[in-house]
C-alpha cells in the first residue's frame, strides 16, 4: 500500500494534517518499521497515544490519533475512534485487493488451520503470524499484506454474534473455512447454537460463487449450506477431502492418508493430536477451493510452519506436549485423549478455561474427571480452579502459581514421562512448559 494522509482520512472519516506517504500500518510502537502509520489504540493496560514519540523514533511517518490529540508538527490523521478507523482502513484496502482471499473461523483449530492453509497454497500466500483474529488482528492482516502476495489468508475469531459480520467487509472472502463448532466463549454466546450462528456469518460474507469449506460430520453446517458451492472434510469416506488410515507416532504426531476422489496422498504432521488431521484436511480443502491441485496442497501441508504453543512436541528426557496457547472443553478433551493414547506415564499440567459463563464449574469438573478416567498419574492444576481438581480426585495437585507448580513437578517427574501443558492463554503456562522439557532441575 502507498496511501497519502488525505486518502486515509477520506476512507475513515477523519482529518489529515501533513503530506506523508504511508506504506504500512502498526498498532504497537515496538513493531513499527520505516514508512508506517502508527495507530494509537486504547488497550486494557495502556493507551497508544502515550507511545507516539516511540513510534515516530522507530520510523513511523505519521500517526492516527483521537481528535485533538495530534502533536504540533507531526503528520497525523485525527479520528473519533481509532479502532473503528483501523477497521475502515482495512475495508478500503480490501477494495484494492484482486488476489484470492480465504478466511478461517471455528471454535478451535483456527490458527493451525490458517497456518496449514497458507502452506498448502504455497509461496506468496500471506497470513499473519500467531492468532491475529480479532478486531485489531484482522485489519492488520489485511493492511500488512505485501504487494506481491499471491493469496491472502485471514483468521477470524468471534466472541459473540455480529463480531464476524462487523469484520466481514474488511475480509470479503472468496473461500470461508469453518473448522469446528463447539463450546467456546460460552460466557458471551450462551449456547452452541449461537456459536454456530456466529461462525456462519463468515459463510454469509461469501459472494454467490464463493466456496464454504465445512466439516462433513457436522450436519448442521452442511445442511445449512444446501446446494451452494462447498467442499467438505472429515474422517468419513464421503467427505470431499477424506482422512483415512490415521495413526500416531510415539509423541502423538499423526500420519494419515488424505483422499480426494481417486487421488491419495500420505501426510505426516509435526504437531501432536489426531485432531490435527482434520485441520490439515480443512486446509487442503481450502487450497482446493483456491485452485491449488490436490497433490500439491497435500504435499505442502505437512511442512507448515505452525504458530507456537499448539500441541507443540518438545522431546527430551521428559516429552512435553505444549498446548498452552488456548483452551476450551473440546480442545481440552482432544489434548487429554491424545496424550493418554501414548506409551508412558502421563501427567497433565492444566489451568483454567476462560469465558465459559454458567458452564464454567461443570466444564472444569468434566475435564478433571476425564483425566482421571484416562489414567493420568497426576493432574497439576495451576492457579484458580473452578473444578478440575474436584473432578480429578486423588490424582490432583493444586498450586497457586507456575513457581509452585515447578516445585511440585520437581518431585513428581521422572525420565520417560509425557506431560501435557494446557490452559487458556491468560494463565501463562507456556514458560512452565519450556522449564519442564528435558527434566525439572
Amino acid at each position: 500500500m502507498k496511501w497519502g494522509l488525505n486518502t486515509i482520512a477520506a476512507a475513515v472519516g477523519g482529518e489529515a494534517f501533513g503530506s506523508a506517504e504511508v506504506t504500512g500500518v502498526a498498532t504497537d510502537s515496538r513493531h513499527v518499521v520505516a514508512g508506517d502509520l502508527f495507530v494509537a489504540l486504547h488497550g486494557e493496560r495502556a493507551d497508544g497515544h502515550d507511545f507516539m514519540a516511540d513510534a515516530l523514533s522507530a520510523g513511523a511517518v505519521a500517526v492516527m490519533v483521537e481528535r485533538g490529540r495530534a502533536a504540533p508538527g507531526v503528520d497525523a490523521v485525527e479520528v473519533t475512534d481509532t479502532l473503528e478507523a483501523l477497521r475502515l482502513m482495512a475495508v478500503a484496502r480490501r477494495k484494492e485487493i484482486s488476489i484470492p482471499v480465504a478466511a478461517v473461523t471455528g471454535s478451535s483449530g483456527k490458527t493451525t488451520t490458517k497456518d496449514m492453509l497458507a502452506a498448502a497454497v504455497g509461496p506468496g500466500a500471506h497470513a499473519a503470524l500467531s492468532s491475529y483474529n480479532n478486531e485489531i488482528g484482522v485489519p492488520l492482516t489485511v493492511l500488512t499484506m505485501p504487494e506481491d502476495a499471491s493469496a491472502l489468508i485471514v483468521e477470524v475469531g468471534s466472541r459473540g454474534r455480529g463480531h464476524i459480520a462487523l469484520l466481514a467487509p474488511a475480509v470479503r472472502p472468496d473461500v470461508a473455512v469453518i473448522t469446528h463448532v463447539g463450546r467456546a466463549h460460552m460466557e458471551t454466546f450462551g449456547d452452541v447454537e449461537s456459536v454456530l450462528d456466529s461462525k456462519w456469518e463468515l459463510v454469509e460474507a461469501l459472494p454467490a460463487e464463493g466456496v464454504a469449506v465445512l466439516p462433513r460430520e457436522d450436519g448442521r453446517l452442511v445442511e445449512r449450506r444446501g446446494e451452494a458451492p462447498r467442499l467438505t472434510f472429515g474422517e468419513v469416506p464421503d467427505a470431499d477431502v477424506a482422512i483415512a488410515r490415521l495413526r500416531l507416532d510415539r509423541c502423538g504426531r499423526p500420519t494419515f492418508e488424505l483422499r480426494r476422489g481417486g487421488e491419495i496422498a500420505e501426510v505426516s504432521l509435526r504437531v501432536a493430536g489426531r485432531h490435527q488431521a482434520r485441520n490439515a484436511a480443512a486446509a487442503v480443502a481450502g487450497a482446493l477451493a483456491l485452485g491449488v491441485e490436490f497433490s500439491v496442497a497435500a504435499g505442502r501441508v505437512g511442512e507448515a510452519d505452525l504458530s507456537p504453543w499448539r500441541m507443540e512436541v518438545i522431546e527430551g528426557a521428559i516429552t512435553v506436549i505444549n498446548d498452552s496457547y488456548n483452551a476450551n472443553p473440546d480442545s481440552m478433551e482432544a489434548a487429554l485423549r491424545t496424550v493418554a493414547a501414548l506409551e508412558g506415564r502421563h501427567i497433565a499440567v492444566l489451568g483454567r478455561m476462560h469465558e465459559l459463563g454458567d458452564f464454567e464449574e461443570s466444564a472444569h469438573r468434566q475435564v478433571g474427571e476425564l483425566a482421571r478416567k484416562l489414567g493420568f498419574a497426576f493432574v497439576v492444576v495451576v492457579g484458580a480452579d473452578p473444578g478440575i481438581a474436584a473432578g480429578a480426585g486423588p490424582v490432583a495437585r493444586s498450586v497457586g502459581s507456575t513457581e509452585e507448580a515447578h516445585g511440585v513437578l520437581r518431585g513428581l517427574l521422572r525420565e520417560g514421562d509425557l506431560v501435557l501443558v494446557k490452559a487458556s492463554r491468560a494463565e501463562g503456562l507456556e514458560g512452565l512448559a519450556a522449564t519442564i522439557a528435558g527434566g525439572v532441575a
